[in-house]
């Protein structure tokens, strides 16, 4: 999804499937930098076709009267393919930083990247709040009278978020099979401080879900009450793995940047 202004374009196609865009001109500027009329463009991210259909907007847009733009795009694409190891991987993350560069935004604004190789890559970019966000799950759960302790499922997720969230947690160091990716085992640290208490568990990204259900799994043998998650960018696919199902984590909060499905057991944070 696309807006621009908080006006969300609608993107039709023709019989051939090329694009047809209509958006009416920008009669009243209400917003000027440096005596130039500027756009906000908010791209809620879907698929990679948008690609195309942001490439025609922006040069739709520049083409009357080269306005400022500026593009707030909280979720990553190809955030994960931030690395190559073999020959035959292609380095999406980078091709994509190298489009969005191309557009020449004022201002990239992007929440809790997966990767900093990321913020390099992408010109002028900047980093949103995402404590606002976590905080939204941690006082539903006060109000719920469920005091959090803080749960981290690896290192790199406490070494993101502990410092941004000066609270009590423990985290999970994980054991891969490098040759498939799978996790072989999950070892929790400090494993006394779980007994008897509830607990959020914090990263960054869920597709299906598995680590989270080898962490709730973790906590809930060393004695965790309620286990609820945290994730900023929740992908359609949770719907597959079994964290909705399974009753170990009883609540998912996320945010809205990717995630287009409903689930009763799933909270947005506002």
């Amino acid at each position: 999804m696309i807006f621009v202004d908080d006006r969300r374009i609608d993107f039709a196609s023709f019989p051939d499937g090329t694009s047809s865009i209509r958006i009416a001109p920008k009669l009243d500027f209400t917003f000027f930098a440096m005596g130039k009329s500027a756009y906000f463009i908010r791209w809620m991210y879907d698929n990679d076709a948008e690609c195309m259909q942001l490439w025609y907007l922006v040069k739709h847009l520049k083409s009357a009267g080269n306005p400022l733009l500026y593009l707030e795009m909280p979720y990553i694409p190809n955030a994960r393919m931030d690395r190559v190891k073999n020959r035959d991987e292609v380095f999406t993350l980078k091709w994509f930083a190298e489009f969005i560069n191309s557009l020449g935004f004022e201002s990239v604004k992007v929440l809790d990247p997966h990767s900093n190789v990321a913020m390099a890559l992408i010109d002028r970019a900047e980093t949103m709040d995402v404590k606002h966000y976590i905080d939204y799950a941690i006082q539903w759960m006060v109000s719920q009278g469920l005091n959090p302790l803080l749960c981290y499922p690896d290192e790199g997720a406490a070494k993101r978020y502990s410092e941004l969230l000066p609270m009590e947690y423990v985290f999970c160091i994980k054991h891969r099979d490098w040759r498939t990716g799978k996790i072989e085992r999950l070892e929790l640290t400090e494993p006394e401080k779980v007994n008897g208490r509830n607990i959020l568990i914090v990263d960054d990204i869920c597709s299906r879900g598995g680590t989270f259900t080898h962490t709730a799994t973790a906590l809930k043998e060393a004695g965790a009450e309620e286990v609820m998650l945290y994730v900023t960018h929740c992908e359609n696919t949770i719907l597959k793995g079994t964290v909705l199902t399974d009753g170990l984590i009883s609540r998912v909060f996320t945010t809205d940047s990717i995630l287009r499905v409903d689930h009763e057991k799933i909270s947005i944070c506002r």
